[in-house]
């Protein structure tokens, strides 16, 4: 079976020249881009692709796979589903990979409980949001289940995140010293998201030499809110997980207004 190849080959001649910047052209007998369009948009050589498609070669680069998927403009479900069809091709584990738990001690959840109304959250050190304040929940609103998954996969990122490369870079160095350090899941993830997340991710996470901040000041935009300037501090908790818990407080008397007014406005729709 070569499923690898052949989702490659049917997205391939699925996608409209036009879709991809290229002109249409006379006479095209193939369906879709030609192997040589899709090489070139991904970086790589017509023959390695023709290898891939035929299932001569099944053992491709997560990079690769991260370039092809930019250059197939995948969806996030479709780049995690072509990882995971390498991973059963090459006879990988892809399910084999435990996550950390996601409880949180109740002496946690209260202390949470009495950072009201400040804006408060748990995670632990791949980005997953374990518990929140319910300022934190109106601000990040929906609030995603992994902040490094939400930061690289989804369009909003950029829109919460204003200045979104100094984030990205952040969750990059986060996964980065946690895979290096060790953490099974954290590599796992960061290998999906070398696909999921294409060249954006890939780039930050292979040139990271630094730790992630734990103490700084992020720029946040909300659609009833505005700008608001964030200054957190991150206090690592007791935990095998190694969960912590981040902070923000307002950077300026601005921002401390426009959260106000947030929570004003909440609460008389409530």
């Amino acid at each position: 079976m070569n499923e690898l190849g052949a989702f490659l080959r049917a997205r391939r001649e699925s996608i409209a020249p036009s879709d991809a910047g290229l002109p249409q052209g006379p006479r095209r007998r193939t369906p879709g881009l030609r192997r040589a369009e899709l090489a070139t948009l991904a970086g790589i050589s017509v023959e390695y692709l023709t290898r891939l498609e035929q299932g001569r070669d099944r053992n491709p680069s997560t990079e690769i796979l991260g370039a092809l998927a930019d250059a197939l403009s995948l969806t996030v479900d479709e780049r995690v589903y072509l990882h995971r069809l390498l991973k059963a091709t090459t006879g990988g584990v892809c399910q084999g990979t435990a996550a950390p738990a996601r409880s949180v001690r109740p002496t946690v959840t209260a202390v949470l409980a009495r950072l009201e109304p400040t804006p408060a959250l748990v995670t632990n050190q791949v980005g997953d949001v374990l518990a929140y304040t319910s300022t934190y929940g109106r601000l990040m609103d929906p609030v995603p289940e992994n902040l490094a998954w939400f930061v690289f996969t989804d369009p909003r990122a950029r829109e919460v995140f204003p200045d979104w490369d100094q984030v990205a870079d952040e969750w990059a160095a986060e996964l980065r010293a946690a895979a290096s350090l060790g953490d099974s899941y954290a590599a796992f993830m960061a290998e999906e998201l070398r696909v999921a997340g294409g060249a954006e991710f890939h780039r930050r996470y292979e040139s990271s030499a630094k730790l992630a901040s734990r103490t700084g000041v992020e720029r946040w935009r909300h659609p009833r809110a505005g700008d608001v300037r964030l200054a957190f501090e991150t206090l690592m908790l007791p935990d095998a997980d190694e969960q912590r818990l981040i902070v923000y407080l307002p950077a300026d008397e601005s921002s401390s207004a426009a959260l106000d007014l947030l929570a004003v406005r909440d609460n008389v729709l409530q």
